[in-house]
């Protein structure tokens, strides 16, 4: 990455990067506030309780597959 970097009055004020470079960081910086709510979700104790499968199918009302 080669960001440009603008000054104003003497100070450095902007970066312009490559479009492709900020689609980039675009993504990482979702897929890192992502991994924060899975972390504050996990970590939360009403969701320390597994349920089985066979109560979240009934709870969706799923059928199971015919073989």
């Amino acid at each position: 990455m080669e960001p440009q970097i603008i000054e104003k009055k003497g100070k450095k004020e902007f970066a312009v990067v490559p479009y492709k470079d900020f689609v980039r960081m675009q993504e990482e910086l979702e897929d890192y506030h992502d991994l924060l709510q899975l972390r504050r979700a996990k970590s939360d104790p009403r969701n320390q309780q597994g349920r089985s499968f066979n109560i979240v199918a009934a709870a969706l009302a799923l059928k199971k597959k015919r073989a």
